[in-house]
């Protein structure tokens, strides 16, 4: 997963795929790991998705390590269901919308609302 990491900051560094500038200065986010779980994060546009369907081909070429991309899913922060589905084809993964849990934590819900945070506490427990 270290060249994993390593490929996603070059091609940020490079023009090849489009990250997200945090606000004030803050990092450009690109891609989280966690354990075998990767999370891409970038502009939503048809170079990034492209992009990146060749950047995991040759990781699986260089490593033997392999995206299942019938487990993976496509957000569109933003986008609607049409053109999440769009994007997703070229991966060969599903679409999906916003919230979503990732390791047990909501991602995309409005944090604002006491229910949002019950699973965070349920996992703490």
């Amino acid at each position: 997963m270290e060249g994993l990491s390593v490929a996603m900051k070059e091609a940020c560094k490079n023009g090849v795929f489009q990250g997200l500038q945090l606000l004030n200065g803050g990092p450009l986010v690109s891609h989280l790991l966690y354990g075998d779980d990767a999370l891409f994060i970038g502009e939503w546009s048809e170079h990034n998705v492209k992009n990146l369907a060749r950047i995991l081909r040759c990781f699986h070429a260089s490593s033997r390590l392999k995206v299942n991309f019938n487990k993976s899913k496509v957000f569109g922060v933003g986008a609607n269901k049409e053109e999440v589905s769009r994007w997703a084809f070229p991966l060969g993964c599903k679409p999906s919308n916003l919230p979503f849990n990732y390791l047990g934590v909501p991602v995309g819900a409005n944090m604002r609302l006491k229910k949002h945070w019950q699973p965070v506490v349920d996992r703490f427990k």
